[in-house]
C-alpha cells in the first residue's frame, strides 16, 4: 500500500492546479501567494520552530542557500503560477508542471555534471515538439506570427524555477532535517513575498477565496509534501518520481469535471507527446558516449 502515499500527494497537487485557476478571479496573485505560505508557516511553527532554534547555528551557516531555495520554490514558482492562471487553462498548467522532471534532468547535466543520456536527448526533442503542438493548438505555424503568450512563458518559467529548486537542493545537501529546512525556506518565502503583498490593490479574504487559501496553505503545502516524503522513504526516489507523470492526467480529469474545460485533439496529441518525452528522459539511461561509439562501430 506504499504507492498510496505518492498517489494521494500527486492528487492533491493536481487539485491545487485547479485551485490556482479558480484563484484567478477570486483573489490577487500576490495575496494568495503570501497567505498560502504564511498559513503554512503558522501551522508548522509549534512543531518545527523549537528544533530550528536548537539548530540555529547550522541554520546561520546555510541561511543564504535556504533563502535562494525559498525564492525559487515558494516565491517564483508559486507567484508565476498564480499570475499565469489568469491567461492559461488548468489543463495547460498541469502539462507544464509535468515537465518539471525533464527540466530537472536537463539542469542536472549542467549543474550536477550528470552524464547526458540518449533518453535526455530524445526526451527533450519529443517534449519540445509536444509543447509546440500544444501551445499552437495544433497549428505550429501560428507561433511564428503570434509567438508565445505571457501566460505560457510564465508557466514555463515557473516549472524551470521549481526544477532548479530541486537540483540545488540535491547539490547543496543542506545538513538539516527536511522539515526544518522547509520551515526556514517558507520563512524566507514569506519575507520575500511581503513587499508584493503590501503593494497589491486588494488583499481581502472572503467566503469565495478563503477556501482556496486554506487548501493551498495546508493540503498542498504541508500534507502533500509529507505524503511524498513518506513515499520516497518507502519506495525510493526513482520509483516515487514516476507518479509525477500522473499530474497532467489527474488535472485534466478534474478540470473537465469541475471547471468544464474542453479537451481538444491538440491536448491529447501535444500533451501525450510531451508526457512521453518526459518518460523517455527518465527511463532511457543509455549514456550518449556509449550510443555514439556503437553507431561508429556496430561490433562494440
Amino acid at each position: 500500500m506504499s504507492f498510496l502515499f505518492p498517489l494521494f500527494a500527486v492528487l492533491i497537487w493536481s487539485v491545487n492546479a485547479i485551485v490556482s485557476k479558480l484563484s484567478a478571479g477570486a483573489i490577487d496573485p500576490a495575496a494568495i501567494s503570501f497567505y498560502r505560505w504564511l498559513l503554512a508557516l503558522l501551522a508548522l511553527t509549534p512543531f518545527v520552530l523549537p528544533a530550528v532554534w536548537r539548530n540555529r547555528r547550522k541554520v546561520l551557516k546555510v541561511w543564504w542557500k535556504l533563502l535562494v531555495l525559498g525564492l525559487l520554490g515558494m516565491v517564483l514558482y508559486q507567484c508565476l503560477t498564480y499570475y499565469a492562471a489568469h491567461s492559461v487553462t488548468a489543463l495547460f498548467m498541469g502539462i507544464l508542471n509535468a515537465l518539471i522532471p525533464l527540466l530537472t534532468v536537463l539542469l542536472s547535466v549542467f549543474i550536477l555534471r550528470v552524464a547526458p543520456t540518449l533518453g535526455i536527448l530524445l526526451g527533450t526533442l519529443l517534449s519540445l515538439s509536444g509543447l509546440v503542438w500544444l501551445v499552437s493548438q495544433g497549428n505550429p505555424a501560428q507561433l511564428l506570427t503570434h509567438g508565445l503568450g505571457t501566460g505560457e512563458l510564465m508557466m514555463f518559467a515557473a516549472s524551470t524555477s521549481y526544477a532548479l529548486y530541486g537540483v540545488l537542493t540535491k547539490r547543496w545537501a543542506i545538513s538539516l532535517p527536511g522539515w526544518q529546512s522547509l520551515y526556514v525556506q517558507i520563512f524566507f518565502g514569506v519575507l520575500l513575498l511581503t513587499p508584493n503583498f503590501l503593494h497589491a490593490p486588494d488583499v481581502t479574504l472572503n467566503a469565495n477565496n478563503l477556501p482556496l487559501v486554506l487548501f493551498a496553505g495546508i493540503p498542498a503545502s504541508i500534507i502533500a509534501p509529507f505524503l511524498w516524503i513518506q513515499g520516497v522513504l518507502r519506495m525510493g526516489a526513482s520509483t516515487t518520481s514516476i507518479f509525477m507523470n500522473l499530474v497532467p492526467i489527474f488535472t485534466a480529469i478534474i478540470a473537465v469535471l469541475f471547471l468544464h474545460e474542453t479537451l481538444h485533439s491538440y491536448h491529447f496529441i501535444g500533451g501525450g507527446i510531451t508526457l512521453f518525452g518526459v518518460i523517455v528522459a527518465q527511463r532511457l539511461r543509455i549514456p550518449l558516449e556509449s550510443s555514439r561509439r556503437t553507431a561508429k562501430d556496430p561490433t562494440v
